[in-house]
């Protein structure tokens, strides 16, 4: 006999557990599962901007370990430096480890069934509900919300064709390392453009240590250790005193890849849904997770059949954000000297301090939304085949 719930969210990441929480507060009884056991580490940069930080319905206090008030932006290693100051917090540092876990253990005090280290063997979407076989047995929910990934099981139950990607490496380097003055990366970021095709190099301050990464497009994969070891001899690092060396994939969204069925809904990375420029999910994670509590409550309650409204609400909340970044990022690529001259004004320094720190204005007009899509389609196009 299957056991019935009203929603299973699979995946216990950010998107996951703040779901499960929204949904929880609202009365559904919500089942959560996660392959892993936690707490359990990720592959990420771990900073939570205040824009992601806003969206969320409690503070992350307990586990910030940094706060970063300035980020210091290099064209080319050896260029002159410029600061963009937020005039106050931009950006919360933590780590996945610490972060996913308090996320959960928020869900579990709202009464979420959080059951870790269950693995999910198979997912049969009805119209009517939604059927998943664990390990440790059968859930049947009116609702699933998928969180488990842009390699997870979810988007394959959905039909959902692979995401585009670009890929990272990281390392962390324990503060008072040989050879590397840590003493500016307190309340500091660093982010060095023009130094990997598609992305950029990053130092991000930490409790213990800093965390030291470069990121860009999937085909620089092979290639992503020299350029982490290229920051590194350019800040006086020896690779080799980096610890938890680590590789991923970030998955950005297709165009037009559904994100949704009748009794279904992506959330996350799992949706693909990462900023094409800085390569963060949090805010998009948060976001979507509210938008799908939202959808999913109103189902439940009787004031919906389906999940259809989830891609239009999905699209005017972060369509907007997407165009930005990807109007963004083909003017850094295509003419670098351009951004980095505009990021050493004052006014678009302020511009992208509040940027980081306010969530921006959400779209739901068909004009705007239009508007947003022709901007992201345009700047897509520019790019060329990297960023299809």
């Amino acid at each position: 006999m299957a056991e019935r719930v009203d929603v299973i969210v699979v995946g216990a990441g950010p998107a996951g557990s703040t779901a499960a929480y929204r949904l929880a507060e609202r009365g559904a009884k919500v089942v959560m599962v996660d392959r892993a056991r936690f707490p359990r580490d990720k592959p990420c940069g771990g900073g939570v901007t205040l824009r992601g930080a806003s969206v969320l319905p409690f503070a992350i206090d307990p586990v910030v370990e940094r706060v970063v008030s300035r980020m210091d932006v290099r064209l080319g290693y050896g260029g002159p430096v410029c600061h963009v100051d937020g005039e106050g917090p931009m950006v919360l540092m933590t780590q996945r480890r610490r972060l996913d876990l308090f996320l959960a253990e928020q869900a579990v005090a709202k009464g979420v069934d959080f059951r870790d280290g269950t693995r999910v063997r198979d997912i049969t979407l009805r119209t009517e509900g939604v059927e998943v076989r664990t390990d440790t047995g059968t859930i049947a929910a009116e609702v699933m919300v998928g969180a488990d990934g842009c390699n997870g099981v979810t988007r394959k139950a959905l039909g959902v064709a692979e995401h585009s990607y670009a890929v990272a490496m990281e390392g962390n380097l324990p503060r008072g390392a040989a050879g590397f003055d840590d003493g500016r990366y307190e309340d500091a970021a660093l982010l060095e453009f023009d130094v990997v095709p598609g992305g950029y190099g990053w130092i991000f301050p930490k409790g213990d240590h800093v965390n030291v990464g470069v990121g860009g497009y999937l085909e620089e994969g092979p290639r992503m250790r020299d350029h982490l070891r290229r920051i590194c001899q350019v800040h006086g690092i020896t690779i080799d005193d980096l610890t938890e060396i680590r590789g991923h994939r970030l998955p950005i969204r297709r165009s037009g890849t559904p994100v949704a069925t009748h009794r279904a809904v992506l959330v996350g990375d799992a949706a693909g849904l990462v900023d094409p420029f800085s390569g963060d999910g949090m805010y998009e994670a948060f976001t979507s997770s509210r938008i799908a509590a939202r959808t999913v409550g109103e189902l439940l309650d009787g004031a919906a059949v389906d999940c259809s409204a989830y891609p239009g609400r999905l699209a005017g909340a972060l369509g907007p954000h997407a165009a930005s970044a990807w109007a963004a990022k083909l003017v850094m690529e295509r003419a670098p000297w351009l951004m980095f001259g505009l990021l050493r004004t004052r006014p678009v320094s302020r511009i992208v301090g509040e940027r980081l720190r306010a969530a921006p204005r959400e779209h739901t007009s068909p004009g705007g939304l239009r508007i947003s899509q022709a901007v992201s389609r345009v700047s897509r196009r520019g790019l060329g085949p990297s960023a299809a």
